[in-house]
């Protein structure tokens, strides 16, 4: 090889150098964004309650967006600030997420949704509500490399009993106890009769009736308290007729717990109050005043958002862990909402609801979880 092709060699594998590998001063290549996948139960978006907190949290709160015709959208900074709640205002930042969201029209979506997003090659897939629990199991431990969180439902094994698995983290709430507070509210605010409407009559909301009728029972022990189940989750006319049916037959506090059924409640709440009934609707999961400014007392607020924030949060520190986690009034994972409505001697009554809180949070209360307790449990004195 003659002198001149060796030094054109030479340049050229230098060239080459310089174009494979950065200079040492040269920025590096940002990160790779962090996407997490989420399948909303049948209630699907816009129910206004428990699906519609979990995509509070992912996609306003995690990644400062939502949705607007099919597609992303940035958050104005007064859409953000009204977006979160002023006790979480120091707490909750932004994530810098890529959200994806899959709605379930029917349970046989359940498993191929949370597969598709895992497929997709998001870092972290949700399963919100406990009707997702056999689908997030099954494909949790078909993709053992991607994690998941379960929101409302531990992982179940054949016997019904609670198991880890080391790729799902799971997150239930203490609803009883924030079902407490609205019902000792209610139980200050009506005279004789209080009504419930839970949607299916499942373990999970005999935990809300438990605690409003627990509630009701220590602020007004001969209130009569009446229950209706819809049977469903999606049916917004069988809610409204159950909440008609106990606002006929005296009723002047309704709480529901029963999904985008209880948007029928509501409805049926706000035409009774424009007849001239003296009745209030009590919402669930988010605070659902914006339905009915004048109907909705307060609402029992889960935060199923915060819970959806805070997994993504500890999947961009490096920090999510799989297991199970309970969260109660001591968490902040339940509480009830600004009662904006005006009642009377409106301070005493929140005074009485907020000594109440502090007394389970202290360990002072026992909550009854089911109506079995329900049968055994003891008013405390206020």
């Amino acid at each position: 090889m003659t002198l001149a092709r060796l030094c054109l060699v030479a340049a050229l594998t230098l060239a080459a150098c310089k174009k494979d590998g950065p200079a040492p001063d040269a920025p590096k290549p940002a990160p790779k964004g962090l996407t997490v996948g989420l399948v909303t139960d049948v209630g699907g978006r816009g129910d206004q309650s428990f699906n519609d907190s979990a995509l509070r949290g992912l996609e306003a709160w995690a990644a400062n967006q939502k949705s607007l015709d099919g597609k992303y959208v940035a958050l104005t900074a007064e859409e953000r600030k009204a977006s979160v709640p002023a006790e979480l205002e120091a707490r909750i930042k932004e994530l810098g997420i890529k959200p994806v969201v899959l709605q379930s029209k029917a349970q046989e979506d359940y498993q191929p949704n949370l597969q598709l997003i895992v497929d997709q090659g998001a870092d972290l897939t949700v399963g919100t509500g406990f009707m997702l629990e056999n689908a997030v199991e099954t494909v949790a431990r078909q993709n053992p490399g991607s994690k998941f969180l379960l929101i409302d439902s531990p992982v179940l094994d054949a016997k019904g009993a609670p198991q880890a698995l080391p790729n799902v983290r799971t997150v239930v709430f203490k609803e009883e106890e924030g079902s407490f507070l609205v019902g000792a509210l209610a139980g200050l605010v009506a005279k004789e009769k209080v009504g419930f409407v839970g949607g299916m009559e499942i373990p999970l909301i005999k935990k809300f009736e438990a605690g409003f009728r627990a509630g009701v029972k220590t602020t007004n022990p001969k209130a009569t308290v009446l229950v209706q189940y819809t049977g469903s989750f999606d049916n917004v006319g069988q809610g409204k007729q159950a909440a008609q049916d106990l606002v006929s037959k005296g009723c002047e506090v309704v709480f529901h717990a029963a999904g985008s059924d209880g948007n029928g409640v509501i409805q049926a709440i706000k035409e009774a109050r424009a007849a001239g009934k003296a009745v209030f609707a009590i919402g669930v999961d988010s605070d659902q005043s914006h339905l009915a400014p004048e109907a909705v007392l307060t609402s029992m607020v889960k935060r199923v958002d915060l819970a959806v924030w805070q997994a993504a949060s500890d999947l961009k520190a490096g920090a999510f862990t799989a297991g199970d986690q309970t969260m109660g009034l001591k968490e902040g994972g339940v509480t009830y909402a600004p009662v904006r409505i005006e009642i009377p001697e409106k301070a005493a009554v929140l005074q009485k609801v907020e000594a109440l809180r502090a007394k389970i949070i202290a360990g002072e209360v026992k909550v009854p979880s089911n109506t079995t307790d329900l049968e055994s449990f003891t008013a405390p004195t206020l």
